[in-house]
């Protein structure tokens, strides 16, 4: 047919889904880029720009969770090393937890031991360089999505705040299947703003089942829409992708537990339909989530929940693509706030559209003030919305660095003192390493050398049940030792009684009117101390962001230190 020859087009019925040209506000539809020869950011920009910060991430992050190190760390280090500590949620009895999960990030690990031996501080060093790197990627796609749909100004917002949010730098290279999912969900926004429908329900479909099976509930508003704009190929990206993953995970467990089971079920029968009981690891009341979302993010956060409030003017801008984008914050929020059960890490999956939902307010400043029959409007009070643009913007960031520096630098001691082991290679191999109250400040077995044989809990008053070693006689990955249950109940075996018998001892002392052991001078000598933020005598402002002069002055700080026993 000749290309030139108008050709009939068939009227639209009631029934017919709207049209992605017309009924989507997308940045051509600015007179000034009318011509469409604009495509928005290049991909070089938000890639350098993502892995310079994602880089800083890798090297000086803090571990911000014990259930990190435990549930994920420890159990990579078993897979590499053949020691590490295994929580009740690895024996399987249980199987809660997936090995494919695991297997994902030994694809880095294991060239890494092969590359750099017996330092263990590298290989997990390198683990965290390619967390960083996904991140990296799919925030890189999610902001040239954003770029070309609605233009560089929002983009560039975005990008800035994905790059500063305390809340992103710390995230992005955690080890954690909520981080995970936020990498997925990035990238799974993206392609839908791309309009590549099927591979977004395909990676949504990754997130869930390869990183958090809960996701799944932030992952459906961009699948539930994706399947009504083009059902076929969307429903078979996703369906394949499903099937695929969970044969793998099946195989997977199969061949570490010893027995078919799947880990994403366990894991969903056991806290939906089992009753997982998560009161006994902690609750928190409704309010929770808004304070921990304001201390990461700040007035991010205060932006990002106003963007409801700002749609009905913005509508023609950001419904209904980015609306759905960012919906799933509200749902996940929402649904998150009403478990009793809660934990910080939760949150993640949903960090990059706070950035998102924050940066369209800010860009939309102007509009709040414009006379919606006059586009071109350019008043007194116009100009002033733009000009709070970038110095909102400014705040944030000052803000948000304000925050990263004061956590980098108010709780980094643990993973330093135990970086300091590998210089006091004086003792005898098979050296007995003791702590007690700290246990949930571990930075994992990646931080402690060879020539230390055993890392044993000492009795400081914790009731609840702790890890143990995984144990190679009773079938490691496979076993299902006696002292594990599901009750988060103490067993007799998880303390070392004999005090006598450690060679190392790691605590924190704090300014309290009581002793520790390390203060027996005649016993241990300190050969490591560094300060550590008390979080309970310093005041909420000072300890929660770094302000000049006044955070060392108002804030109080006690010292972790590495102990030695004197020889007798």
């Amino acid at each position: 047919m000749d290309i030139s020859q108008p050709t009939r087009r068939r009227r639209s019925q009631p029934s017919d889904p709207p049209a992605r040209s017309s009924s989507s506000y997308s940045k051509l539809d600015k007179a000034s880029k009318s011509d469409g020869k604009d495509e928005g950011l290049k991909w070089a920009l938000p890639f350098f720009a993502l892995g310079i910060l994602r880089y800083m991430s890798a090297t000086s992050n803090i571990i911000h969770d014990c259930d990190e190190v435990f549930n994920y760390w420890e159990p990579l280090h078993f897979l590499l090393y053949k020691t590490g500590f295994q929580t009740w949620e690895y024996s399987s009895q249980f199987a809660l937890r997936s090995y494919l999960y695991l297997l994902f990030h030994e694809i880095v690990a294991r060239p890494a031991l092969w590359v750099f031996g017996d330092d263990k501080v590298r290989v997990f060093y390198a683990v965290r360089f390619f967390l960083g790197f996904l991140s990296v990627v799919t925030e890189t796609v999610l902001v040239v999505a954003i770029s070309r749909k609605y233009g560089k100004r929002l983009a560039c917002y975005t990008l800035a705040m994905l790059c500063l949010a305390s809340g992103c730098f710390f995230a992005s290279t955690s080890f954690l299947p909520s981080s995970f999912s936020m990498y997925a969900i990035s990238l799974a926004s993206g392609l839908f703003l791309l309009d590549k429908h099927a591979a977004a329900v395909a990676v949504s479909a990754i997130g869930v089942i390869l990183g958090w099976p809960f996701s799944i509930l932030a992952f459906l508003p961009v699948t539930l829409y994706s399947l009504y704009i083009k059902f076929k190929q969307a429903f078979i990206g996703g369906a394949v992708t499903s099937a695929i993953l969970l044969a793998l995970s099946v195989v997977t467990d199969y061949n570490y537990y010893g027995k078919w089971t799947s880990s994403v079920l366990n894991l969903l029968i056991y806290n939906v339909a089992g009753g997982g009981e998560s009161h006994l690891y902690g609750t928190e009341g409704p309010l929770f989530y808004l304070k921990n979302g304001f201390n990461n993010f700040n007035f991010c956060f205060v932006l990002a929940m106003l963007f409801l409030g700002i749609l009905p003017i913005a509508k023609k801008k950001y419904a209904p693509d980015l609306l759905i984008v960012i919906s799933p914050l509200y749902i996940w929020l929402g649904f998150m706030s009403l478990q009793p059960h809660k934990e910080e890490r939760f949150l993640y999956p949903v960090y990059p559209l706070i950035c998102v939902a924050a940066s369209a307010v800010i860009e939309s400043f102007p509009d709040l003030f414009r006379d919606k029959y006059d586009s071109s409007d350019n008043s007194l009070i116009v100009k002033v919305a733009k000009f709070l643009r970038p110095v909102v913007l400014s705040i944030i960031l000052y803000s948000s660095h304000a925050r990263t520096f004061s956590l980098i630098h108010g709780y980094q001691a643990p993973i330093e003192i135990y970086k300091i082991l590998e210089h006091h290679d004086d003792v005898a191999n098979g050296s007995v390493l003791c702590v007690g109250s700290e246990w949930h400040r571990y930075p994992s077995s990646f931080f402690v050398p060879d020539f230390v044989g055993q890392v044993r809990w000492i009795d400081d008053g914790f009731g609840g049940l702790l890890p143990f070693q995984f144990n190679s006689t009773l079938g490691g990955t496979a076993a299902a030792p006696p002292y594990f249950n599901n009750k988060n109940m103490a067993s007799e075996e998880q303390y070392l009684h004999d005090i006598d018998a450690c060679t190392f001892l790691v605590e924190l002392q704090l300014k309290r009117p009581y002793l520790t052991r390390g203060s027996d001078l005649s016993t241990w000598e300190a050969i490591a101390a560094l300060p550590y933020l008390d979080r309970e005598l310093s005041p909420a402002l000072y300890r929660s962001f770094f302000i000049p002069y006044l955070w060392q002055e108002k804030n109080v700080f006690g010292m972790y230190k590495l102990l030695r026993r004197i020889p007798k």
